[in-house]
C-alpha cells in the first residue's frame, strides 16, 4: 500500500510538471484522501484559452501513457465549455478557464483538503 501511494504521488507530481510545461497557471495539488473515497488527489489548473486547455489535456494523456503506461479512465467536459476533467483513477485533474474555475470554486469546496503544492 505504501509503495502504491508513493507511485500515485509521483504520478500526481508528474502531471503537475506536464501542466507547468504547457504554461498552465495557478496549479494546485490537493490531497483529498481523508475527505472522500473518489480519489486521493485533485489537481487544479487554469488555462488562458480553449486552445491551451486542449493542449494541456492532450499532453497529459500522451505523457502519462508514455511514462507510466496509464490511460485516462474518462475525460469529461470540453475546452469550449471552459473546463475539462481527466480521471486518472486515484488522481482527478481539472483544467479550467479562469471564469469556469471561479464559478466551480473547487478550492473552497475542498477547503479541508491538504494543499501539497501551489504554483502561480
Amino acid at each position: 500500500m505504501e509503495e502504491q501511494q508513493i507511485a500515485i504521488k509521483e504520478l500526481a507530481r508528474f502531471v503537475v510538471d506536464v501542466i507547468a510545461d504547457k504554461k498552465g497557471e495557478d496549479i494546485v495539488l490537493l490531497d483529498i484522501s481523508s475527505q472522500t473515497v473518489i480519489a486521493d488527489y485533485f489537481i487544479l489548473c487554469s488555462a488562458g484559452s480553449d486552445r491551451q486547455i486542449k493542449a494541456i489535456v492532450n499532453d497529459i494523456g500522451q505523457q502519462v501513457k508514455k511514462e507510466f503506461g496509464i490511460f485516462a479512465r474518462s475525460v469529461e467536459g470540453n475546452a469550449d465549455a471552459g473546463w475539462v476533467l481527466i480521471d486518472l483513477g486515484d488522481i482527478v485533474v481539472h483544467v479550467f478557464n479562469p471564469d469556469a474555475r471561479a464559478f466551480y470554486d473547487l478550492e473552497t469546496l475542498w477547503h479541508e483538503a491538504t494543499v501539497l503544492l501551489k504554483m502561480q
